[in-house]
């Protein structure tokens, strides 16, 4: 090897080689995240095409996913049902069969139904971590199923306040923090 050979870095150095990687490192972590919101990886991949390529048609998805036209249609159904997607006709000037378009709804939509799951999931955790370590059966009957010791609140728009500011009052004037309350 000459010296001009181990002074040349490899090709995973070079700067777009390693931004490649972040990228699908991103993207795929993005994929994984909508997965577990949207419950598998085909509804993730449809919903980041639909952000992509809004008002596009079934064909148009699978073309673009790589997925079965029947797998599209049937997780299309599914998320038109949830009301993660819109859909409408799409307008043609002929006569014939107009195709549906979908249109994924808005990210911040998405999360804050997603708030909603976690938010009671954490709340029963923390109400069965307060029944276990309880030993006497009278404490067992104050525990309410209304008792709930998590608020999770989500705010679309970026907020710029200090981190403590309001933090009191975060669950009255919805603030976008998020408060635990035990």
């Amino acid at each position: 090897m000459t010296r001009d050979e181990a002074e040349t870095p490899a090709d995973d150095d070079e700067p777009s080689t390693r931004r490649q990687k972040a990228v699908d490192g991103f993207d795929s972590g993005i994929v994984d995240l909508l997965s577990w919101v949207l419950d598998t990886e085909t509804r993730a991949k449809i919903y980041i095409f639909l952000q992509a390529n809004p008002a596009s048609t079934s064909e148009e998805i699978a073309q673009g996913t790589g997925l079965y036209p029947s797998t599209v249609r049937e997780a299309l159904a599914e998320l038109h049902d949830e009301e993660k997607v819109h859909r409408e006709k799409r307008a043609a000037s002929g006569a014939g069969n107009n195709p549906y378009e979908y249109t994924a709804i808005a990210p911040s939509e998405l999360v804050s139904g997603v708030v909603g799951q976690v938010q009671d999931e954490l709340n029963t955790v923390f109400n069965l971590d307060s029944l276990l370590d309880d030993d006497d059966e009278d404490d067992l009957e104050a525990v309410d199923a209304d008792d709930e010791p998590v608020t999770i609140t989500v705010q679309s728009d970026a907020v710029d306040a200090e981190p403590d500011a309001g933090a009191d009052d975060a669950d009255a004037d919805d603030d976008g923090t998020a408060s635990t309350d035990e």
